[in-house]
């Protein structure tokens, strides 16, 4: 029998890998006056719900306001006020990815590359800002790639701060990171003049946003409306809604009925002999 070789099977990042939740340097206790802050608007968060486990989301995004990313510290703030043990809290914080597990800029630039906007430019757009933000180190925009974002008919997009930015270019991508580095407002397709990464949080978390014209709903664009507006034209309409009848009413279907007793068999179900197998007792 001959001697295999034993098989490293690596469990989690290395310890040099840039997706470590905890960064070497990353902060693991608040202040006192950080903490009290923290701890009063947590406070707020919980209330809206019946169950404090509930709040981890929006919990996750005020901790994420405070350093721009998820430290130690704020996963054992978010276990010791929700009561959930520090791998719970992980695995949401791992699991979405809007919260970030590294230091970030004041502007979160997003491009979409998945199907469509890849096809009308999106990889090219990633590709020129990757070239243009090279050595770049002011620390006021973090370029990643995003997955579809629900704007495929403006195709292609970019993100800032979860802000859609339509139909973009190279070109107009460069200036728009050029603007957000100089500072001047810059001001999305649809919404407010953008704000920075972690005031964005902060928002997300459920507070006020004090930004003239946030809830102002603008309405849907032109290339929204376009398929509505042709099916008004060629009269398409939905399907008409059945009513069931009284008997699917009072019993709907399921797909599994674990409280009932399996169905005798049937005595119209044909016999292999031909006839119905009649019981015989001694």
């Amino acid at each position: 029998m001959s001697t295999r070789e034993p098989v490293a099977i690596p469990f989690g990042p290395r310890p040099e890998e840039r997706v470590q939740l905890v960064r070497p340097g990353a902060r693991r206790t608040y202040p006192e006056d950080v903490l009290a802050r923290l701890e009063a608007d947590a406070a707020t968060i919980v209330a809206r719900y019946p169950r404090a486990r509930s709040a981890i989301i929006p919990i996750l995004h005020l901790l994420q306001a405070e350093d721009g990313y998820l430290t130690p510290a704020a996963i054992d703030f978010c276990s010791h006020t929700l009561d959930l043990t520090g791998a719970e809290v992980a695995a949401v914080a791992t699991f979405y990815s809007m919260y970030r597990r590294e230091p970030t800029g004041d502007y979160l630039v997003g491009v979409c590359t998945n199907t469509l906007c890849a096809v009308m430019g999106g990889d090219a757009i990633h590709e020129a800002l990757v070239d243009h933000l090279d050595g770049v180190t002011d620390g006021t925009v973090t370029l990643e790639h995003i997955e579809c974002n629900a704007a495929c008919d403006y195709a292609p997009v970019v993100m800032v701060n979860w802000e859609f930015f339509d139909n973009q270019t190279p070109e107009s991508a460069r200036t728009l990171v050029d603007e957000l580095r100089a500072g001047r407002p810059v001001t999305p397709t649809r919404g407010a003049t953008l704000c920075t990464f972690r005031e964005t949080s902060r928002i997300l978390a459920g507070f006020p946003d004090p930004r003239p014209g946030a809830l102002d709903a603008p309405t849907a664009g032109e290339a929204t409306l376009a398929g509505l507006r042709v099916a008004r034209e060629k009269d398409m309409r939905a399907p008409e809604h059945a009513e069931p009848d009284a008997a699917a009413a009072a019993e709907p279907p399921t797909d599994s009925t674990p409280d009932k007793p399996a169905p005798a068999p049937s005595a119209d179900v044909p016999h292999p002999g031909g006839t119905a197998a009649k019981e015989v007792r001694p």
